[in-house]
């Protein structure tokens, strides 16, 4: 017996009791098929277009941070490992973009990403609101010309607001502003929450725009809401509504009903699954079962790792990307189930939202 081998066995008697798993901790989500597969070599990809440009793996860098030095270092961390590995980009709000320029190299990122990959900016809808009202929808066209970038991600974020002390507040729905947006860009758009998610009624109308993309931002991730309560401990009493919203699976089952339903209607290209999306796993269930081509974002993760070293960065995307191409070769996704209290998503339900 070689050495290695010998060494090996002895680890597998010393580790054995502590290897023991319960039958309530099964991942049931999926079906395991060992039989029906040889094991990824690690040169494979999971090609896909977003838009007009290309991925190589169903993954998504989620919109998070700029406007700081340290955000200089994270997101060209994060840019380098997009360019390595294929991956999709979007920006933290560029807001500070639209007042001054000095925090430039923070969102310049076009250099690192190359032409290849989905790169977007990045404004909330109430600073996209406040230009329209000014006339200046100038300046976003150029913010998005001089990044370089595909398109715009809009956050829509009622509840952070509400929340910050300095916050914005809306003048008009949302739905309005958006709806003016796409009448005036050139480039594609993709509309985003950031930590509670959408709703059916809210799903049902933007389904039915020409957006590039919905990116869900859903409930169990980085909530902003909570975020900003922790920052203002003034607005404790608001709490309640950092709890409320919708989680990814939920908001699936909402877009799988509403596309069954809206058919030929349906004008949205992607899906950016996000939020609460804890690992490859819980992504790749999700984007199997999505009704549009999809893909899955996150956020905690990348920063984590990305604030420690490019090193550690590049070990969790191998990671990941490994974990994607193992779960491709010996697990089927098992059919998404509604909840067993849920509704159909009927005209009569809907219109009452």
């Amino acid at each position: 017996m070689s050495q290695t081998l010998d060494q090996r066995k002895s680890d597998h008697l010393r580790l054995a009791l502590h290897a023991q798993t319960e039958a309530a901790n099964c991942d049931s989500r999926f079906y395991y098929e060992p039989f029906l597969s040889g094991h990824p070599q690690g040169s494979e990809t999971m090609p896909l277009s977003f838009g007009p440009k290309h991925m190589q793996y169903p993954l998504w860098i989620s919109s998070m941070t700029g406007g700081t030095e340290a955000a200089y270092t994270i997101n060209t961390r994060l840019a380098e490992v997009c360019a390595r590995f294929g991956l999709g980009m979007g920006l933290g709000s560029c807001r500070p973009l639209l007042e001054s320029r000095t925090r430039w190299k923070e969102f310049a990122l076009r250099g690192i990403l190359g032409s290849e990959v989905p790169f977007f900016a990045n404004l909330g809808i109430a600073q996209v609101e406040q230009l329209l009202e000014q006339g200046a929808f100038d300046q976003i066209l150029q913010l998005v010309q001089d990044l370089e970038a595909d398109g715009l991600i809009i956050h829509v974020n009622p509840l952070q607001e509400l929340f910050q002390p300095e916050g914005d507040r809306f003048r008009r729905p949302p739905l309005e502003v958006l709806e003016e947006v796409l009448s005036l860009a050139p480039f594609p758009v993709i509309v985003k929450e950031v930590g509670q998610g959408f709703g059916p009624a809210s799903l049902e109308k933007l389904l039915q725009l020409p957006l590039l993309a919905i990116d869900f931002g859903s409930f169990g991730g980085t909530n902003f809401s909570k975020l900003e309560q922790e920052r203002n401990p003034q607005s404790s009493g608001l709490e309640p509504l950092a709890y409320v919203g919708h989680t990814a699976e939920e908001m699936l089952r909402f877009v799988i009903q509403l596309c069954e339903k809206l058919e030929k209607k349906v004008r949205v290209q992607h899906l950016i699954i996000s939020g609460g999306i804890r690992n490859f796993l819980d992504g790749y269930y999700l984007i199997s079962h999505s009704p549009l081509p999809a893909v899955f974002g996150q956020a905690s993760g990348f920063l984590r790792y990305a604030s420690e070293s490019p090193e550690a960065l590049d070990r969790y995307v191998r990671i990941q990307v490994l974990g994607l191409l193992a779960a491709r070769a010996f697990l089927v996704p098992k059919p998404i189930t509604p909840a067993p209290s849920s509704q159909p998503l009927s005209k009569s339900i809907v219109s009452t939202l």
